[in-house]
Formats: C-alpha cells, structure tokens, sequence
C-alpha cells in the first residue's frame, strides 16, 4: 500500500473526474455537460455532503475540475504552492470523521461547504499525503499519444503507463504493427 485508504479512493476519484473532460473521455465528449452527468459521477463515488445538482454547482465542479487538472503531474513545488494555496482559500481545518462504513478518515471543510470546495480541499489533502510520501512521480498522463487521459500509479513497482488497457492494448497492437512492417 503506498498511501492510506481514503488517499488511494480520493486520488482514484480525481482520476475519474480529470478524465471526463472531452479529450480524455472515452466517448470523446465532455462527460461533465449536465447536472445529471455530475450526479451520476457523484453517486458512482458516494460523494457526501451538500448537492446542490444545478447549474452553478455544475459549472464550479468544472473549474474545480481544471484547476486540479493545471497540477497532475506538476513539479512538486508547484503542488505544494498549490495546496498551500487552496487549503488556505477554504480555511481548511483538519477532522476525523467516519461515514459509509469508509472508516476514519480527514475532512477539512464543512459538509455544507459547496461540492467544488468540498472536492479542491479533498484534492489538496490527498496531494499532501502524495507530497509527504515523495510520490508525485504516480500521478501522471497517460502515454498513449492519442489520449489525454491521466491515472495515478498504485501498482508496486510504478511501472503503470497508460490510464486504461484499453489504451495499453491499443498501444500494443501498434508496436506489434509496427515490427511487422
């Protein structure tokens, strides 16, 4: 295990999130277009908290959504500004709570908050455990050249390369090609 359980489905999530936007999708649309794409992306993650499933929340997970996406994979000092920066802008506080039999775990901001807050503090506090773990290196873009698509690399040895084996295999199939020719 490289970090704890509720870092591993934060990192996991923002994965999932990252990779709605149109160049990263599978369908090759933006899969975060409507409050009724977000509502199912949140029940698919067992969100918590405040939803407010309109517009205006649609739009801030969006934003929320590329700002999270300007640091994936950055340099580690520009990640550390970065969390400093947001921890600092929602005067995150740090508790233990324990909900959906996820067992104890940090929020940093108030249930109520707005789900893209909510979502950037969550971010950043996941971000702090990649930081303090040296481990950035795990967060990367995917290496096939026709996707945009990022993951984060819990396997053992680090050696994960692409976001889906969809994409692996794809990638597979043209090296195979390619010696062939």
């Amino acid at each position: 295990m490289l970090f704890t359980h509720d870092t591993e489905l934060n990192l996991t999530f923002l994965q999932a999130l990252l990779d709605t936007v149109a160049e990263a999708s599978e369908s090759g649309e933006d899969e975060l277009a409507t409050t009724g794409q977000l509502g199912a992306l949140l029940a698919q993650w067992k969100f918590s908290g405040r939803i407010d499933h309109d517009e205006r929340e649609l739009r801030e997970v969006r934003d929320t959504r590329d700002r999270i996406r300007e640091v994936w994979g950055a340099e580690e000092e520009t990640v550390v500004e970065w969390v400093n920066d947001t921890l600092a802008e929602a005067r995150a506080v740090p508790r233990l709570v324990d909900h959906d039999d996820l067992g104890w775990h940090i929020h940093a901001v108030d249930n109520e908050s707005p789900l893209a807050e909510r979502m950037l503090v969550e971010a950043a506090m996941s971000l702090v455990d990649v930081i303090r773990a040296g481990r950035l290196d795990r967060l990367r873009d995917c290496e096939a050249d026709d996707c945009a698509g990022v993951f984060v690399d819990l396997s053992k040895n680090g050696s994960k390369r692409f976001c889906s084996t969809r994409c692996g295999n794809r990638m597979a199939v043209r090296a195979y090609r390619a010696r062939l020719s």
